[in-house]
């Protein structure tokens, strides 16, 4: 903890679309009001990752986020090593932590930050934020840092639906309703601005210096829910993924003809999977969820907390 009188929080974010970045001002909002300090921290990639992405840009990202393999950082420009407080704002891909983050948590820098300090995630993505968040737990832990909560804003849009609004803004950089009945794509901005709510708990724990109940107090406000149903997909297709990972990587470097020609071949099969095999999946898993109720409650328990499963 600092020894400085006004308490004094780092947030630490990477944003292409200014997205995370709304959330966590509006996250901390009340917290501002009540005098406590607050200091933004970049996590800028060199080369910088293009917005919009473009469809080979997008894919060709793939196997480096799902296997962890870092790209270049500049360091951040916090000004000071000393917080009560440290706040990592990230978005996952492709069921992963975001390139630009899990280089920041690699490094030296972040481990020398973390250490010893109480850390907040926030999270805000399309609807599969889970796996993302093992790694980040782990890496956290692998830092010294003690993760005291975690906050989560999903687009609420049907898992379709919710598919070609994000393609049509992260490819294309378009944000707005499509065809008259695709919805805004990203987290709603009722639910941005609603968010202010969680900043009471996190003020009340930062002044108090208690961060015990912190994650129950959040999830009473909504901070975490989680879907069996889309739990159950993110859990396979994170271990299909990190197949499909492993063999495009073995077919050469970022751009490479034989690597874009496989991820052009992943490109359809993910398309596939999400239109075709994922409908008819929900629907066993619809017809067998009653079976397996006290498994998944389990599961939802683990997950709605920051302990690292051992």
């Amino acid at each position: 903890m600092g020894n400085h009188l006004v308490k004094k929080i780092l947030v630490i974010y990477y944003t292409q679309t200014g997205q995370i970045k709304k959330i966590t001002d509006s996250i901390l909002s009340v917290v501002k009001e009540s005098g406590i300090e607050i200091e933004y921290a970049e996590i800028c990639p060199v080369p910088a990752f293009p917005f919009p992405w473009g469809s080979d840009n997008f894919f060709q990202a793939f196997p480096e986020t799902v296997k962890a393999i870092p790209c270049k950082i500049e360091p951040l420009k916090n000004k000071s090593n000393d917080y009560d407080l440290i706040i990592l704002a990230y978005q996952p891909w492709y069921l992963s932590i975001s390139i630009p983050v899990h280089s920041f948590l690699q490094s030296a820098e972040a481990k020398k930050l973390f250490l010893n300090k109480p850390v907040i995630t926030i999270i805000g993505c399309r609807n599969m934020w889970i796996m993302a968040q093992e790694k980040v737990k782990k890496l956290l832990a692998d830092s010294k840092a003690n993760l005291i909560g975690n906050i989560v804003l999903v687009d609420k849009a049907s898992n379709l639906l919710s598919v070609i609004s994000i393609v049509q803004w992260l490819l294309k950089g378009k944000k707005e309703k499509y065809l008259g009945i695709i919805p805004e794509a990203g987290v709603s901005e009722k639910d941005i601005t609603n968010a202010s709510h969680f900043g009471v708990p996190i003020t009340q724990a930062i002044q108090s210096d208690d961060f015990v109940n912190l994650q129950n107090k959040l999830n009473s406000l909504g901070a975490v829910k989680i879907k069996s149903d889309l739990l159950f997909f993110e859990k396979n297709g994170s271990r299909i993924f990190s197949i499909w990972a492993n063999f495009i990587l073995k077919k050469g470097n970022y751009g490479d003809a034989k690597r874009t020609i496989w991820l052009r071949l992943f490109k359809y099969y993910l398309l596939a999977a999400l239109f075709v095999i994922t409908p008819i999946i929900s629907l066993i898993y619809l017809i067998l969820s009653p079976f397996i109720y006290f498994l998944t409650k389990k599961e939802i328990n683990y997950y709605s907390q920051n302990k690292l499963r051992t």
